[in-house]
């Protein structure tokens, strides 16, 4: 192989097709008979030649080399072997280069990376090349050593875009413009591979570099030792109620699942009402559950959580990381909403930390980048058009007192505040032109600090006047801000951060003391935060912690999603 070549334009164009072919087809597969040559010298030419050949046809058979192989990243393999002069890389003369041994090993115990054997060809991979070790006779078959040739290839330029850039969007490697350059990575990673007989100092070039990443891949062995690996049905719920068809198929996934487990004896029917319920019973009982033979969400996600199932959320999590900027800030603050907390890193020191309160399932807080721009003492609180939708406008059309007694005003375009009994409640339902407000003070809904940051949600950081919820273990709870409970932590580090980093010349208008004065006096009083802290929204489900996976609820259902979506052939 020639390391140094490249023709970085004849492939560019062909690698944007690598996640538009289509997943079917039908087209006829390339004929793979017997190629026998008897002189080692000579295997290497002939299979080169095959390589040609065969790369020509996969490019208009969606990948397909024969009936059983499939390459999965085709333009990217058939520019590779462009460059190299459709030379063999992992074996000359019959015998394998150094790193095959390596990647196949790798591809063993690719769990260890979050990654599943079965994406990287390893049934085929292993069958090849355990039949060229074996039999004298296959090895002399050119066609074998073309086949495992573009196989091992394959997959290690798959392996190298999972690490580097995940599986949860099939498109994602179109998330960088210059496709030419991220083609240009990974053909640079496989050479560079070859070129320092190295395997492991490249596949970890391209993993993210977060702490929490490698935290979590750090505590997969210990999960996958122990790991239960018995394949159980997956419930898909909800189900569409109202279809008949999707009830019936429900309540046979449902009875498989429960069977599976000897919950209910029959498959051969589906069950009756009392059948299920007796089943259900049963499953709970099991479970050291309340038996009253109720199919719920609560009870469904019980039955999807597994071992297999769980190290599919261990995946997913890592793929998360690689969604995240290549290098985090100095400085930022990081929520986590299914672990509930918030944490503040400074110069990779964790400087604080938090509980948190975040939106309910029916209002959720909305994942995103921002930054703190500015904090308030005493703020007040202007009520989102949702809750005024939701919650107020039906009680406000037969009580328009129900505002007084929240301790809310009635506020029109001006800002003058006006008598909810003279507004005409019953032509409203899809929102009103006024705002609803509520004054600041102990009882204010956002507490007595207020941390805004640019977004499109209208949600922001703030304290809260239910700081008892703090104690909750679920804390789903808001309609969709961010509620902090070392909210005074928070603002002493922005502001310490503020004044530290001041420009020369430059002037605050407020500090640590004057945030206390002003709290103390229960004034209304508005920061401009100059150094921005960055804040990074996130949705992380589990995390290394302690040596062990730590796993939260998937409260919001993301994981399940992501799950079904990428998944769900695991």
């Amino acid at each position: 192989m020639n390391p140094n070549k490249s023709s970085v334009t004849a492939f560019a164009f062909l690698f944007l097709l690598i996640f538009i072919a289509a997943c079917n087809d039908n087209s006829t597969a390339v004929s793979t008979k017997d190629d026998i040559v008897t002189n080692p010298e000579k295997i290497d030419a002939r299979a080169g030649k095959n390589l040609k050949e065969i790369l020509l046809n996969a490019m208009t058979n969606n990948g397909r080399v024969d009936d059983s192989i499939r390459l999965q990243l085709t333009p990217l393999v058939n520019a590779f072997y462009s460059d190299n002069q459709y030379s063999t890389i992992w074996s000359e003369k019959e015998k394998w280069h150094p790193l095959t041994d390596s990647l196949l090993d790798f591809i063993e115990h690719a769990e260890l990376y979050g990654l599943f054997p079965k994406d990287y060809h390893f049934k085929n991979i292993r069958s090849l090349k355990n039949m060229l070790d074996q039999d004298s006779v296959k090895r002399m078959n050119a066609k074998l050593w073309t086949n495992a040739d573009l196989l091992f290839t394959d997959a290690m330029f798959h392996i190298l875009k999972d690490l580097k850039v995940g599986r949860l969007q099939p498109d994602s490697i179109s998330l960088n413009d210059d496709t030419t350059f991220i083609a240009n990575v990974y053909i640079a990673g496989v050479k560079k591979a070859f070129s320092t007989n190295q395997f492991t100092p490249v596949l970890n070039s391209f993993e993210p570099q977060h702490a929490g990443y490698t935290a979590l891949k750090s505590v997969i062995k210990k999960f996958t030792d122990s790991m239960d690996r018995r394949q159980f049905t997956y419930v898909v719920y909800p189900y569409k109620a109202k279809s008949e068809k999707d009830s019936i198929k429900f309540i046979g996934t449902i009875q498989k699942r429960l069977n599976e487990i000897n919950c209910i004896s029959f498959l051969n029917k589906l069950p009756d009402s009392t059948e299920l319920g007796d089943a259900v019973k049963k499953y709970q009982k099991l479970k050291g559950l309340k038996q009253d033979g109720i199919i719920s969400s609560s009870l469904v996600r019980l039955m999807n959580s597994n071992d297999v199932e769980k190290f599919k959320r261990i995946a997913i999590t890592l793929d998360r990381y690689k969604q995240l900027p290549p290098k985090m800030p100095e400085k930022y603050i990081w929520v986590n909403l299914p672990g509930y907390y918030l944490e503040v890193w400074d110069h990779d020191t964790l400087a604080l930390e938090s509980k948190v309160i975040c939106g309910k399932t029916s209002t959720r807080t909305p994942l995103l980048n921002s930054y703190i721009t500015n904090m308030v003492t005493y703020p007040t609180w202007t009520v989102p058009n949702s809750i005024i939708v939701k919650q107020y406008l039906p009680k406000l059309k037969t009580n328009p007192g129900y505002l007084a007694k929240l301790g809310l005003k009635l506020v029109n375009s001006k800002g003058v505040t006006i008598s909810p009994w003279d507004v005409n409640w019953a032509k409203y339902s899809k929102g009103i032109p006024y705002k609803v407000m509520q004054n600041s003070g102990d009882n204010n809904a956002l507490g007595i600090f207020k941390f805004n940051f640019d977004n499109e949600y209208a949600v922001y950081l703030h304290d809260t006047n239910q700081r008892y919820l703090f104690k909750n273990a679920s804390r789903a709870l808001s309609h969709g801000c961010v509620r902090v409970q070392e909210w005074e932590k928070l603002a002493y580090y922005i502001a310490a951060n503020d004044s530290l980093n001041l420009p020369v010349g430059d002037s605050l208008r407020y500090n640590t003391d004057s945030i206390k004065q002003w709290i103390a006096n229960k004034q209304h009083k508005y920061m401009s935060v100059k150094d921005k802290v960055n804040l990074y929204i996130r949705y992380f489900s589990c995390e290394g912690k302690n040596g062990n996976v730590k796993f939260y609820d998937d409260i919001y259902g993301e994981d399940r999603a992501m799950r079904e979506k990428y998944f769900s052939d695991k």
